[in-house]
């Protein structure tokens, strides 16, 4: 007879196995999207009869999928269907998408949205005009905060103390155009507060360009960004910088808008 003092011995085994089932998951990536059992083992740290447990369990609920020819392993169609629903599900995502499709349409140029994760930030959506094309989305991938327009817009809804412990005292350089010192960046955001607007210039890849504006909440709090980006050529910002600034504050008012946002000043 089970009692509760057997069930309650019994409640950390099994989190500790959804625990090492949902890390797995994390060792899939852009770099890594197909792996093999013994390459788990090797970057989890578990046993061989642990992992093939686990890889057995997640394939059969279709979170992972298996190639029988190649013996790799990649995500399946569960993680896929989640994530719809979660980007369905989001305020943002919903008043965002055909804005960011239209004004992809419109300039020709890669067009994206995403919000604050942690010291990072996360694409929500993500769409190429003609002169913009990629190789795959960006949805659901992550991307530096001082280092790009997206990341400098959603840091103007932070005071500089909070950007400083966020952030640290060490920013990685991804080109020789990257903010690396946190006080040019946070002056940096400061004139992202009075134009409205912020300016990447080949700082997290070399030849590309983007203007990113901040997107309110219905309390006024930056909860999301809109950018426009593309190779330089396209972008041209010598000539439209403007032009596009403009289209970026204009269609995160209009966002902003839809979330609630009535304006005025945030205190």
């Amino acid at each position: 007879m089970e009692t509760a003092l057997s069930t309650t011995r019994e409640a950390p085994a099994g989190t500790q196995s959804v625990e090492r089932a949902l890390s797995l998951l994390t060792h899939f990536s852009d770099r890594y999207p197909a792996r093999r059992i013994s390459e788990l083992v090797a970057e989890s740290g578990l046993g061989q009869s642990t992992v093939s447990r686990l890889v057995g369990t997640l394939t059969s609920l279709r979170f992972l999928a298996h190639d029988e020819r190649t013996g790799l392993y990649r995500l399946g169609d569960e993680p896929l269907r989640m994530a719809n629903i979660a980007l369905n599900y989001s305020a943002v995502h919903q008043r965002a998408r055909q804005i960011a499709q239209e004004l992809a349409h419109e300039t020709g140029l890669g067009v994206n949205v995403a919000e604050l994760d942690g010291s990072r930030f996360l694409y929500l959506l993500n769409f190429e005009g003609a002169k913009a094309p990629r190789p795959a989305t960006l949805v659901g991938r992550t991307g530096p905060l001082h280092a790009t327009a997206l990341g400098k817009s959603l840091l103007s809804g932070l005071d500089d103390d909070e950007i400083r412990l966020l952030l640290g005292d060490e920013l990685p350089a991804h080109t020789p155009h990257t903010l690396t010192d946190p006080e040019v960046l946070i002056a940096e955001v400061a004139r992202v507060r009075t134009t409205g607007y912020a300016v990447e210039l080949e700082e997290a890849a070399p030849g590309r360009a983007c203007l990113a504006a901040p997107i309110r909440g219905r309390d006024g709090t930056v909860v999301a960004a809109i950018s426009i980006s593309g190779p330089l050529p396209a972008m041209a910002l010598d000539k439209q910088e403007e032009r596009l600034a403009d289209l970026a504050v204009h269609w995160a008012g209009e966002i902003s808008s839809g979330l609630g946002y009535l304006g005025g000043t945030v205190t």
